[in-house]
């Protein structure tokens, strides 16, 4: 068989996190009940005229100066002209001529463990469509058209990515960007961050590409992997039985780890686009661009240094930390509120990525407050609570945010501290224990783990392990 490599590039669609959507005053925020969050001018109705949101531009330029791009000092609004039942004008507003973001890069790790650039070829501007729900009970479709007029930029990159790792590698950086802009949250399984994935194969070393295929429905890292991989391996079982690959669009079924034909793909021209004639131009002045620009945050990669300098993390806490600005930002709340970061980090580190990993979500889906953390390593530090009855109550505080100084209180977690009804314990569990209690005078220091345990035990848990330590090493 011949060896062939894939040509990838992506379409990446990004929800904006302003309040208001772009053309109209209705609410962006996610969940509503359906066309609660709609007006004349999201739903399309005759004689209504957009207006644009200042922060959209903002947002938009923020996106365009982080990843490297050049910004249109000089830019327009068209009209993208198609029917679909969630679309209600018949035609998106979108940026075709002229983007506002042109010729940009990122940098990721390639697969072959060097820096590598993948280029944008734009960032534009457009209006979000409503939403179809498929009933298959009633076999019918109904359209909530909240999110219509929400506000997206569309990324757009060349076909520079040859693998689903570097694909991934690419996402990540821009999602870290985005978020740390905050531009947008990028949580996927909500759909504010939507990649659609064109791709081809082509025998190694040809310089002509193949025919490319569209991917839709990708709502998570994982399904974009194995989106990926299906369709390469789907592309050269055609090619390697004389068959063609035919341009379209396929939709990903992830469950089903299986992609289907939804339509031929179609051309700009199919689009009809004409410039949009109830806008005026975008003009971006120098000064308007400088004070974006003089907003810039610090990025991971300065937040990951400055971690390992000023709080003296290993490079792998401060690692994980950033990935994720969410948690970057818990760990600083925390530790401003006075506790040692080494102390923060290791609850970060510990039990808040198993808890996470248990449950399935990724750590920016988190609901606990730095407050609550800070009030349970507090609980810890003034020896209320042990670090076994601290991890119980940690996972109800990762549930439901629960205020841990009431749980604490309220299901009599306190744990004793008072030595003279310890040693009374304690002595029992000696008289009780006689193996192990020779064990230990024998130099098998171990053995004493045994005996504290048992002491535990005989508190339920409430015996404060130090204090039982100290009286141990006493009494024997």
């Amino acid at each position: 068989m011949k060896a062939y490599e894939t040509v990838i590039g992506l379409e990446v669609h990004v929800e904006l996190a302003t309040k208001t959507k772009i053309f109209c005053s209705c609410s962006t925020e996610f969940g509503g009940a359906p066309n609660t969050h709609t007006c004349p001018v999201c739903t399309g109705m005759p004689g209504s005229l957009p207006v644009l949101n200042k922060q959209v531009v903002e947002y938009a330029m923020a996106v365009g100066l982080a990843t490297n791009c050049d910004i249109t000092r000089n830019g327009k609004f068209d009209r993208k002209n198609y029917f679909y039942p969630d679309n209600p004008q018949n035609y998106q507003i979108s940026q075709l001529y002229k983007p506002i973001c042109t010729n940009g890069y990122v940098e990721i790790k390639g697969d072959n463990g060097e820096t590598k650039q993948v280029r944008i070829h734009e960032i534009h501007m457009e209006e979000d469509a409503g939403k179809l729900i498929h009933d298959d009970f009633y076999d019918c479709s109904l359209v909530d058209l909240n999110r219509s007029g929400v506000p997206l930029i569309e990324i757009v990159s060349e076909p520079d990515m040859r693998s689903a790792d570097e694909v991934v590698a690419y996402l990540e950086k821009l999602r870290l960007i985005i978020q740390y802009l905050g531009a947008s949250d990028c949580k996927l399984n909500e759909g504010s961050m939507r990649a659609d994935v064109n791709l081809s194969v082509r025998e190694v070393g040809a310089k002509e590409f193949g025919t490319r295929t569209e991917m839709k429905n990708l709502n998570s890292f994982k399904a974009i992997a194995r989106a990926i991989e299906n369709e390469t391996e789907r592309q050269i079982d055609l090619i390697e039985a004389g068959e063609k690959v035919i341009q379209e669009t396929r939709r990903w079924d992830d469950t089903k780890e299986y992609s289907y034909a939804m339509r031929s793909k179609e051309d700009a021209q199919d689009y009809r686009y004409f410039p949009d004639p109830d806008l005026v131009p975008v003009i971006i002045s120098e000064e308007w661009l400088q004070e974006v620009k003089s907003r810039e945050p610090e990025f991971r990669d300065e937040k990951m240094a400055r971690y390992v300098e000023e709080f003296e993390l290993p490079e792998y806490d401060a690692d994980i930390i950033t990935l994720y600005k969410p948690l970057a930002d818990l760990f600083e709340e925390t530790v401003a509120l006075g506790n040692k970061p080494k102390e923060v980090s290791n609850w970060i580190m510990g039990e808040t990525m198993r808890l996470c990993k248990e449950e399935g979500i990724d750590p920016d889906q988190i609901k606990f407050s730095a407050a609550n953390l800070s009030k349970l390593i507090k609980l810890i530090e003034d020896s209320v609570i042990n670090r076994g009855a601290a991890k119980e109550v940690f996972e109800e505080m990762f549930k439901t945010d629960v205020d841990p100084e009431k749980y604490v209180e309220e299901h009599g977690m306190k744990q004793d501290n008072d030595e003279d009804a310890l040693r009374e314990i304690v002595k029992k569990v000696i008289e009780e224990n006689p193996k192990a209690v020779e064990d230990v005078r024998s130099g098998k220091g171990k053995a004493i783990g045994a005996l504290v345990g048992q002491t535990m035990k005989a508190t339920q848990g409430k015996a404060n392990p130090a204090v039982v330590n100290k009286l141990l090493k006493e009494l024997l």
